[in-house]
């Protein structure tokens, strides 16, 4: 099937090892800005003809605002080329957080953006996407293939390398469902505290009643951003007796000072899937990618247009 895979420099090794897994071309996008910070991109097709019938862009969405433009720019221009199929890999998927109006007059992004990107692709695949008052990934983006995957079974089975028998336990009640899956997965005991928010950077945390003394313990979650919900996670268990904490999670959000923020606090070892390219990567995730890519394509490309 004609196809080629689009990505940018900064995320060339997971888009390589995701292209291999499916067979497709890599190309390299140029990207270029101005001193007045407008961006230029440059694709490896020379003219219309050089285009695939089936274009893959791989852009994970954090740091999203220049790269939500760039996607804009990528796929009018691929459609004006005359391309019939648009799959978009974003690993991390940005402004889903912000599902509801928590005040008045605040916007709620996660729709907006999720019609923005359904306008844009035939497909979007996603790990793991900030989904906690929707079942399913196409009431935000409203496309037959929008594909939430998760990290949690790959991280899971690393867990169970490195610490076996440790308690799983997520950060807060929304994470119940990485911890479940897999403790499920992994025959691992899990548990969740409950998270109380005062702020960006000011949360109180709750353990679970479970015996936590002398136990390893892995907190596991979708992404850590600030930090600090993990980090008073961590003091509270070390605080009660763990043996050890350490961190899984499938996006390394990690802004500002969140790494330092959360060793400070007496995190030993930080795995995380490489959704988002930061040097705690242990866990490559082509090979789920791969297998729902291939099946997109095949069911995209019977989908009429």
């Amino acid at each position: 099937m004609d196809a080629a895979l689009l990505h940018f420099a900064d995320e060339a090794a997971p888009a390589c090892r995701l292209a291999e897994a499916c067979g497709h071309t890599a190309r390299e996008v140029e990207r270029h800005r101005f001193p007045d910070h407008e961006l230029k991109l440059t694709l490896p097709f020379a003219e219309a003809e050089d285009f695939p019938e089936t274009l893959v862009i791989y852009r994970s969405l954090d740091r999203p605002n220049d790269k939500l433009v760039e996607l804009l720019l990528l796929a009018r221009h691929a459609r004006q080329q005359g391309v019939g199929r648009l799959i978009l890999v974003a690993p991390y998927l940005a402004y889903m957080r912000q599902d509801i109006a928590f005040h008045a007059g605040e916007v709620v992004s996660q729709t907006i953006v999720g019609s923005f990107l359904a306008e844009l692709f035939d497909a979007v695949i996603t790990v793991d996407p900030h989904l906690h008052r929707i079942e399913r990934l196409d009431q935000a983006i409203p496309i037959a293939h929008a594909i939430a995957l998760s990290g949690a079974p790959r991280l899971a089975e690393l867990i169970v390398e490195k610490r076996p028998g440790a308690l799983l336990l997520g950060p807060d009640d929304e994470a119940l469902q990485w911890v479940a899956q897999a403790g499920e997965r992994t025959g691992l005991d899990y548990a969740t505290c409950r998270k109380v928010r005062h702020g960006d950077r000011d949360v109180e945390i709750h353990l679970p009643d479970t015996p936590l003394a002398g136990r390893a313990v892995v907190l596991m979650d979708d992404v850590a951003s600030s930090g600090h919900t993990v980090a008073r996670a961590a003091e509270a268990l070390l605080a009660a007796g763990a043996a050890s904490v350490d961190l899984a999670l499938t996006h390394a959000l990690f802004a500002g000072d969140a790494l330092d923020v959360i060793q400070s606090a007496g995190v030993g070892e930080i795995w995380s899937t490489d959704c988002i390219a930061h040097h705690s990567n242990a866990i490559a995730m082509a090979p789920v990618l791969a297998e729902a890519l291939v099946a997109t394509i095949v069911s995209a490309a019977g989908t009429p247009g």
